[in-house]
């Protein structure tokens, strides 16, 4: 009974409370511990490269892999989630449960996936984006460390799902605030030997990384267990639902795509720069400081898919349309900042990685051009995530291919034929424009064949 007076409590703030304030209940916590991630995230750069260049471009080097291991790991809590909470927009909370424990199952072979790669993969990566064998001796370190010991990710991001798809999203902020201050401790501990800690370069940062998500994952575990008393994961008795995650990965399968094309495209950027000197580690740079201006955005979209995937369930039309407006609006406000600091900053913020006088020739005009692409993409990655939260994915799947694939990295390519690199950073904003348009249609058809039938025309108050 008492059980059930929860639920209803959950489905009374999910589908009752006004909109601005429930969105930003559920999503201030995860923009604050998304910040506070990518803090660490550039910290984490930031003692590399007081060992030299090399160990700075070859963590930078790193991100597709890394990438991708974040991009299977959210992807796949990103249809537990919509799923989950659809579940319980629906009442059938004991669907919920077996979508929670199917989706941990789930994320614990997506690890041995990449305790495989780890193994096999790193040194093959790395021969084929630099011929220098100290950036490739540093890498290889760093990325099989991530890899082989990195299960706290898969563990985290699903745990940290799971509550934020009963709007316990407060808990998320504490999980990956104790994983940040974890990292930043041990990271220069490890890296430079301080105390009694022996001196190990890139191969202490990779390990304080991997320290920290093991105790963000443990940590969300324990929050879970002890305060998501909603939803129940139990692998007694267990076998996996095929049906079950074929439909999980039917929302989550677009977005993992997504960001592993994120990987493919970063990585085919390292193969075009590579020939323009210190320009790899400048991309690399730039994708740290970037994560500033986008972590709040996504986490925003944490906060925003629950409770538009939860009011599409319980058929209230007007709820999900002013979710994503407010979204928007936040988003775009957001993406503005970025551009601000960018722009008149540029200097300063490479300043912060130890930028020589080469680094700052070419990171200050990359990062100035860049930036004019966070015009629009605040914009695009709202509506997108929109896409998910109504069991349409695909939309979001096809913009992604459309924009990095298709017109990035060929615009790229041939803008890098001019030999001025200040000319290959351009591919962004042109890359930013097409994602606006197919954005904008794929929102037009959306809008006209699922959400004017939400609740089929019932006027609900938002």
């Amino acid at each position: 009974m008492e059980n059930k007076e929860v639920k209803m409590q959950k489905e009374n703030k999910m589908g009752v409370q006004p909109i601005n304030s429930l969105l930003l209940t559920m999503s201030l916590p995860m923009m604050i511990s998304m910040l506070v991630q990518a803090l660490y995230n550039i910290v984490d750069s930031i003692f590399v490269s007081q060992i030299n260049e090399h160990a700075l471009r070859a963590v930078s080097l790193a991100f597709p892999i890394q990438s991708l291991m974040i991009a299977i790991a959210v992807g796949t809590s990103v249809g537990v989630n919509a799923f989950v909470s659809r579940s319980l927009g629906e009442k059938e909370f004991d669907r919920a449960n077996r979508a929670a424990t199917n989706g941990v199952f789930v994320e614990l072979i997506s690890y041995v996936l990449f305790i495989l790669i780890g193994l096999f993969v790193s040194a093959p990566f790395y021969s084929s984006q630099t011929d220098i064998a100290q950036v490739r001796e540093y890498g290889v370190t760093y990325l099989t460390i991530c890899c082989t010991t990195g299960i706290g990710v898969f563990l985290q991001v699903i745990f940290e799902r799971l509550l934020q798809s009963t709007g316990k999203t407060i808990y998320t902020m504490f999980t990956q605030g104790a994983g940040a201050i974890v990292n930043l401790i041990l990271d220069p501990l490890f890296i430079f030997g301080i105390g009694f800690f022996p001196k190990m370069d890139v191969a202490g940062a990779a390990i304080a990384t991997v320290c920290g998500q093991t105790v963000a994952g443990l940590l969300a575990i324990f929050f879970h267990v002890t305060y998501n008393k909603e939803i129940r994961v139990s692998f007694q008795g267990f076998r996996p639902d095929a049906k079950l995650i074929g439909q999980i990965y039917k929302v989550g399968a677009p977005s993992i795509v997504m960001q592993a094309i994120g990987s493919v495209m970063t990585y085919g950027m390292n193969l075009i720069l590579a020939s323009f000197g210190a320009a790899q580690t400048v991309f690399g740079v730039y994708f740290k400081l970037q994560s500033f201006v986008f972590m709040p955005v996504f986490g925003l979209n944490n906060g925003m898919v629950p409770i538009v995937a939860f009011n599409y369930g319980a058929g209230k039309k007007d709820r999900v349309v002013k979710t994503m407006k407010t979204a928007i609006a936040y988003a775009v406000g957001i993406m503005l900042f970025g551009v601000l600091m960018m722009e008149v900053f540029p200097a300063q913020l490479l300043g912060f990685f130890n930028a020589d006088e080469e680094l700052l020739r070419l990171g200050v005009p990359a990062l100035r051009i860049i930036c004019t692409s966070f015009l629009f993409a605040g914009y695009c990655i709202v509506v997108g995530s929109v896409f998910q939260a109504l069991g349409n994915g695909v939309y979001s799947m096809i913009v992604s291919i459309a924009r990095q694939l298709c017109v990035l990295l060929p615009a790229a390519y041939l803008l890098s034929l001019s030999g001025n690199v200040n000319m290959i950073w351009l591919a962004f904003p042109i890359a930013e424009l097409m994602s606006v348009a197919m954005t904008t249609y794929f929102l037009y058809r959306i809008n006209k064949e699922i959400i004017i039938h939400i609740g089929e025309g019932k006027h609900e108050p938002a």
